[in-house]
């Protein structure tokens, strides 16, 4: 899975923003935390869920079932929005 290039991404300190562009059926964005941030600059390249989920354990000290539980939700959210390639 991948990130749908119809959707531009912006990170600041505090906060990461998802844009979708004009060709997309979803109209808005998101504003995401660092952890989701991270997650979605993960699907800037192909991967999966569970590469996603050692790399995020490999950056923060969470225990591994709240890493998969928040990396699902994540995704689960930008396939709703169709932000996501299969």
């Amino acid at each position: 899975m991948k990130l749908n290039r119809e959707f531009v991404t912006h990170s600041t300190e505090n906060e990461h923003i998802t844009v979708a562009t004009g060709k997309s059926s979803f109209t808005g964005m998101l504003r995401s935390n660092q952890t989701a941030g991270f997650i979605i600059e993960q699907l800037k390249h192909e991967t999966t869920e569970e590469e996603i989920a050692a790399a995020l354990f490999a950056e923060y000290d969470a225990p591994e079932d709240v890493i998969k539980r928040d990396v699902h939700a994540v995704i689960e959210k930008l396939r709703s929005i169709g932000a996501i390639d299969e």
